[in-house]
């Protein structure tokens, strides 16, 4: 199965990807995934067919799971991540992907954010986003188990959806 992590935080390296390839990981645990720093395309997303971003975008659109990774900005998901969902056709351009929303931030009062305003664009797009979006908190993420918690009892059902089908009728 080909997992993808696409993060959209304005710092490179960040929690942000620290935790959605956790998340990935715990999901898929037999596959590696590969990860898009956007913040790496820099004005690249700001114009129609930079081929970096094009590459990102393919590789995005031919991955079985994908976890889509944002810290909270304010109230939603950033602008990084809006311009690079830009790029894909509404429709269908994230067809045949399984999409996890993640979003981080400083307290609970956003926990619904990744199922409210980043998965119906996901949706939109085409992809198939059956599992609850995750918040986590940027300061606890990696001690209170959330993930594991997450990965835990969504890995069968992330596994089952994983299931690529190319025929289209």
């Amino acid at each position: 199965m080909t997992v993808t992590v696409v993060v959209g935080n304005p710092k490179p390296a960040s929690r942000t990807l620290t935790a959605a390839s956790l998340v990935a990981k715990g999901l898929r645990q037999d596959s590696e995934p590969t990860v898009i720093d956007l913040v790496s395309f820099g004005s690249g997303l700001l114009s129609w067919g930079d081929p970096a971003v094009a590459a990102a975008v393919q590789a995005v659109a031919a991955s079985e799971l994908v976890v889509f990774a944002s810290p909270t900005f304010k109230a939603t998901y950033t602008g990084l991540l809006k311009l690079f969902l830009e790029q894909f056709d509404g429709g269908t351009g994230l067809a045949d992907v399984v999409a996890v929303p993640v979003m981080l931030g400083a307290g609970p009062v956003h926990a619904l954010a990744p199922d409210l305003l980043l998965k119906p664009v996901l949706v939109e797009l085409g992809a198939t986003a059956a599992l609850p979006g995750l918040y986590l908190s940027d300061r606890t993420f990696q001690e209170d188990g959330v993930i594991e918690r997450y990965t835990d009892r969504w890995r069968s059902v992330a596994q089952a959806l994983g299931t690529r089908t190319t025929d289209h009728a």
